[in-house]
């Protein structure tokens, strides 16, 4: 039986647009506009934002394209992406809203909104793998996401409690979170004296050093050009860290890890990172490539058979990992990132401060 639209609204937020903060030209700073507040219809639950992070990847949505390398690029616009566009995939907040057949929440729950959605109707939706959609309707990416002040959640069984984690955490679990976590379990197969190498100390790359003794049981060495954040990588748990920009380090890991990591993660993803991934990686490891900033390499394909590698990709994660890595928060087994909070109102500064790469850890805009 279906039931009325249950609103939990002032007069005030009924009667006034509210805001958000979008994308009305490519790479220009973000402005404040107001919308109307979004009406759940269906599944659909509002959800009144309490944080939500500012991912790495949203500077890529911000100049509207990715850097496939050689000069090539793909565009949002070519994906269909419209502006104004209201970025964020990292939301969590309150439940104030309900469309009529939509069930498994209430009025006041508190909830991470898992953005991965698939198109639900696809021979990959149907087997369970949202995930790898090809037409996607991810929150943040392809629908308004959380830099505003309300988003709609198409359906309550994408939405997770984060209770008993501390919430500007939980809105960097959606994402960065979920994206170390994923991309740590490809390596759950190497053996205690067997060392991972973690190639960024960024927002994601902190985030995997801080979960990844929960989750492998090897030696992990970080690597990054920043002393800052290789201070910040041992302080999160790393065993070591080195310069990768140091002249002689691939020899030098050699000798220290007699013969190479087993394991490379690349949190960077550019030319240079994943190069040296590979190079210096282990007969028989696995570099797995997570960083999206862009371009390509040369690679001799010869090697690959010679040194008996592989190379993965790793995308995100599925809401499984999210509830895994949550269970790994609570039970303390998780290191957490820096966090450095703005106020909702500051999110065009903010994702300026995060492209110029001068603070450590992850930002998230607040909306309390």
């Amino acid at each position: 039986m279906q039931h009325q639209v249950i609103l939990h609204l002032s007069l005030d937020e009924r009667e006034f647009k509210v805001k958000a903060y979008q994308i009305t030209q490519w790479g220009e700073m973000l402005e404040e506009n107001e919308v109307p507040i979004p009406k759940p219809t269906g599944t659909e639950v509002l959800i009144k934002i309490r944080a939500s992070g500012i991912c790495h990847s949203d500077i890529h949505i911000w100049d509207g394209y990715f850097d496939l390398g050689s000069g090539k690029r793909i565009t949002l616009e070519e994906r269909g992406l419209k502006l104004p566009f209201t970025m964020g995939h990292e939301p969590v907040g309150e439940v104030v809203a309900l469309g009529p057949e939509a069930t498994g929440v209430g009025i006041g729950d508190r909830r991470i909104v898992y953005p991965w959605i698939g198109c639900g109707v696809c021979k990959v939706c149907e087997n369970g793998d949202e995930l790898l959609c090809n037409e996607p309707i991810t929150v943040g990416t392809r629908r308004d996401g959380g830099y505003a002040e309300y988003l709609l959640a198409p359906h309550a069984k994408y939405l997770v409690s984060y209770d008993g984690v501390d919430e500007a955490f939980a809105a960097t679990a959606a994402c960065s979170g979920i994206t170390a976590y994923s991309a740590l379990k490809k390596l759950k197969h190497l053996k205690s004296d067997q060392t991972v190498l973690i190639i960024g100390a960024g927002g994601v790359g902190l985030a995997a050093v801080g979960m990844a003794k929960a989750v492998l049981k090897s030696r992990i060495i970080v690597a990054d050009v920043d002393p800052l954040k290789r201070e910040a990588a041992l302080k999160a748990g790393a065993d070591e860290v080195v310069d990768n920009g140091e002249p002689g380090i691939i020899k030098e890991l050699f000798k220290q890890t007699d013969g190479g990591p087993y394991g490379v993660v690349d949190f960077v993803g550019a030319p240079a990172t994943c190069s040296f991934g590979f190079q210096v990686l282990a007969k028989g490891g696995t570099l797995v490539v997570v960083g999206l900033y862009g371009g390509s390499m040369d690679l001799s394909l010869s090697m690959l058979p010679l040194k008996v590698v592989n190379i993965v990709g790793s995308y995100v994660g599925t809401q499984q990992d999210l509830v895994e890595l949550l269970d790994l928060v609570k039970q303390g087994h998780v290191t957490p990132v820096p966090i450095i909070k703005r106020q909702l109102s500051e999110a065009p500064i903010a994702i300026q401060d995060l492209r110029s790469g001068k603070d450590i850890g992850r930002y998230v805009l607040i909306n309390y």
